[in-house]
């Protein structure tokens, strides 16, 4: 199989030939379709966060066709179409018995191994870690069969393979995490791929106003045709005083889909008197905020994180793609540029650039 494989942080991806061992018990083969480009992979590539194991192939929203099956596994067979999740569930643990398996205890976040602890991928003898559980910058990966989840195969693969990250986490931020109600206003800080998706949650909830915050004036611009009613470029003006002339006394949401600690003090500045801030996007390794506690004690703001959403993969992953075919939800509208794996690089430096919504490595 052909892989885009990083051997050091802040060096560029190479493309290899690598060996992939066949599934495991519990494990599928899926020949990928797509795969999304993502802020968490270009942050692993050039140094942003720290400990990521090389070599290693990136990759951890993507969808394809479960090619083989491994022994014991119940839920898939060959020929299923199926997104991939690198969030692997359990179903036993704590938090997958009381509904979060997001948080599934059986989750080595950061380590680039399979549940069992070992690679399924080779190059001359040795061992290429999986990253985020699903490597999906490669033509084939093997996965535990709780990360690959059956779809309606009338659903574009191609598409269905932003559902498995910025996608879910985006709308699941404001459906699932935050539970947004209708006529709430929202302010998002970052529109990239995760914040164009938490965009277009509010707007399938009926939330109102929806402000988009950033630096680009064609995000802000991506951001008002999935559903935002005001951009904010915070190159140019204070964001939280832009809100707050908006709303007249902040937002009851505000969702940090970009991994910068100013845009995070800014998300909570921006609060009304009981709001919720919601972050989505991580900094860099070791990186603080400072923040004035006295305002979230006395009007009662709250600060709470999202990981992918909240999402309970086997039923929302579905729903989504479901959404999609049913005209509710907008894919194509988030893809600004298609590439080969050969192009992983340039894919890379165009969404540091600021220049993708989603962009797309096709098979």
């Amino acid at each position: 199989m052909r892989a885009s494989v990083l051997f050091e942080q802040g060096k560029p991806l190479h493309t290899e030939e690598l060996d992939l061992e066949p599934p495991r018990a519990g494990e599928v083969t899926v020949r990928m379709t797509a795969s999304g480009v993502c802020h968490s992979c270009l942050h692993a590539a050039d140094g942003s966060w720290a400990g990521v194991p090389v070599p290693i192939v990136l990759g951890d929203e993507g969808a394809g066709v479960v090619e083989a099956v491994g022994p014991g596994t119940q839920s898939l067979q060959e020929g299923d179409h199926v997104i991939l999740s690198w969030a692997p569930t359990c179903g036993r643990c704590h938090f997958c018995v009381i509904g979060r398996p997001n948080l599934c205890e059986r989750r080595q976040p950061g380590r680039g191994v399979l549940p069992d602890g070992t690679t399924r991928m080779s190059l001359r003898g040795q061992p290429v870690y999986h990253y985020g559980h699903v490597a999906t910058y490669a033509s084939r990966t093997v996965v535990a069969e709780s990360c690959a989840i059956a779809i309606d195969k009338r659903m574009p693969l191609d598409r269905a393979a932003l559902i498995g990250c910025s996608v879910m986490t985006g709308v699941g931020a404001v459906i699932n995490t935050a539970a947004v109600p209708a006529g709430a206003s929202m302010a998002v800080f970052g529109a990239g791929g995760i914040g164009l998706n938490v965009v277009q949650g509010g707007d399938m909830v009926a939330a109102h106003p929806i402000i988009a915050v950033d630096v680009k004036t064609a995000r802000l611009d991506h951001a008002r045709a999935l559903g935002a009613t005001h951009g904010v470029d915070a190159s140019a003006e204070d964001p939280v005083a832009a809100i707050k002339a908006i709303t007249r006394r902040g937002v009851d949401f505000s969702f940090v889909a970009v991994g910068d600690t100013r845009a995070v003090a800014q998300a909570c500045d921006a609060l009304s008197p009981g709001g919720t801030c919601v972050l989505i996007g991580v900094p860099a390794t070791g990186a603080t905020v400072p923040l004035d506690v006295r305002p979230l004690v006395t009007g009662e703001r709250v600060i709470r994180g999202c990981s992918y959403g909240g999402a309970r993969t086997r039923e929302d992953l579905p729903k989504l793609a479901e959404l999609y075919l049913a005209g509710r939800l907008r894919i194509d509208e988030l893809i600004t540029h298609r590439y080969g794996l050969d192009d992983a690089n340039e894919a890379f430096r165009a969404l540091a650039a600021g220049e993708l919504g989603r962009g797309l490595i096709v098979f």
